[in-house]
């Protein structure tokens, strides 16, 4: 398989026109693959709180402990990060990709099969660990796939189009709420329930896509001249001791860092706020409290889809401008536009309508980030050290952020426990963000530059 153009392809042809049908099929399964992966994540950020109302003794913790199983979910991503991505650069990326996609809806499919904190956790972490490895794996795929030219515009499009799997999860949380309310879910199931079952699915039936997928020729060559030089490939500690690579990787993970405590470690929590904003909507009018629980989670997910219909024209504008005005100028403006839409709704959003315009301007600053971390970080490593590389900065980062979620639980805990000690919490936690910008002098710009070799 050629990750090049056609040698009869002009050099001023749009991108699109430069890939093959083996180049649209990489990038297809790429794209589905993460797309799958990130609509599980939103699933879980729409079921974590009725999960924690049915399986804790005392419901009033649901808002701490959610926090928490937040914290175990970010964990497993690390770990299954860290470990997967180095496994795609020794056995191969699609190889692997398949490993990460089958394990997460695996897990995914058995969340709904919780009894206590304990096991839902259990299976969080397990889920994590699925969903940690497909990030890396997917953008080096189309990274060491696609021709130059086409590289950034498609790694831009694969991260843009994960905010149709949130949408989608959106829409489906949506119908499931509405079947509860009229008590037509099947076997019993509570709307998470039906959540993680159904998120399972799809993913899994894309397991067998996968496995039809061929490894970039770029990766094939280079590990066939590694083992003639002795390169070490998906080696951490060839990571860590060039100083180049090194470099990169400690400052691309400070910069992964500070854009997905935004998201994961803040912006996901907004259920938490649009509920209590329901909550008071609704208050006079005498619904019972299964029919408010419904409404709950048919509006959460309505916010669930504002912010990803935010997200999409965020990630496609940050994509755009990264290769325009360079990868730089473009984390920078998205970091910041991730704070100031971070704080208005958690300042904020205190009516019902607020939800409209609030939530899918949060969606464009915290998922805008995200496209340009899909662009930059392949850019930043060799062939032996790509995926382990992108893998180091996601994923660690991943680990980072998994102390935000605990640290707001801790905060809002100490603040009374409230909505306000929430908000509060939130608010404060938000300052990380702007730490990101101040690692951007020590990156390189990769704009219109090849990508690096060993």
């Amino acid at each position: 398989m050629s990750s090049t153009a056609p040698s009869a392809a002009s050099p001023d042809q749009p991108w699109y026109k430069l890939m093959t049908s083996q180049h649209w099929f990489v990038f297809s399964v790429a794209s589905l693959a993460w797309l799958f992966d990130c609509m599980d994540q939103q699933f879980f950020n729409l079921g974590r709180g009725a999960a924690m109302e049915q399986l804790l003794p005392d419901k009033s913790k649901a808002a701490e402990y959610g926090s928490y199983t937040t914290s175990v979910f970010l964990v497993g991503w690390a770990v299954g990060g860290l470990l997967f991505g180095a496994m795609g650069d020794i056995y191969g990326r699609a190889k692997i990709l398949t490993v990460s996609v089958l394990l997460y809806s695996v897990f995914t499919g058995l969340s709904a099969l919780s009894t206590g904190f304990f096991d839902f956790c259990v299976y969080r972490f397990l889920t994590g660990m699925g969903v940690g490895g497909v990030f890396g794996l997917a953008v080096a795929l189309v990274a060491d796939t696609v021709p130059d030219k086409a590289r950034a515009p498609a790694l831009g499009l694969l991260q843009s189009l994960s905010s149709i799997g949130n949408i989608s999860a959106a829409l489906i949380g949506m119908g499931i709420a509405a079947l509860a309310a009229h008590h037509l879910l099947p076997g019993g199931l509570t709307t998470w329930q039906a959540m993680f079952l159904v998120g399972s699915t799809p993913a899994f039936l894309c397991v067998f896509i996968l496995a039809k997928l061929k490894e970039p020729q770029k990766w094939v060559d280079a590990k066939a001249s590694g083992k003639i030089s002795g390169i070490k490939f998906g080696s951490y500690g060839a990571l860590l001791s060039h100083p180049r690579w090194r470099k990169h990787a400690w400052a691309g993970l400070a910069l992964c860092s500070a854009g997905i405590i935004g998201l994961w470690g803040i912006g996901n929590f907004h259920p938490t706020i649009v509920s209590s904003v329901v909550v008071e909507h609704l208050k006079n009018s005498g619904i019972s409290p299964e029919k408010l629980a419904s409404e709950k989670a048919f509006w959460t997910s309505v916010a669930l889809l504002l912010q990803n219909v935010g997200a999409f024209f965020g990630m496609t504008a940050m994509a755009k401008l990264a290769q325009i005005k360079g990868r730089k100028f473009a984390f920078a403006l998205a970091l910041f536009l991730s704070f100031a839409s971070t704080i208005l709704v958690f300042k904020g959003l205190r009516e019902f309508s607020d939800i409209f315009w609030m939530i899918p301007l949060m969606g464009f600053g915290q998922l805008g980030v995200f496209a340009v971390y899909a662009i930059y970080l392949p850019e930043l490593f060799p062939t032996s050290l790509r995926a382990t590389g992108t893998s180091f900065c996601y994923n660690f980062g991943r680990l980072v952020a998994a102390t935000a979620p605990f640290t707001i639980g801790q905060i809002t805990k100490s603040l009374g426990g409230n909505l306000e000690g929430f908000r509060t919490a939130g608010i404060a936690v938000s300052f990380v963000l702007l730490l990101g910008i101040l690692v951007l002098p020590l990156l390189p710009e990769t704009k219109d530059k090849p990508l690096p070799d060993e």
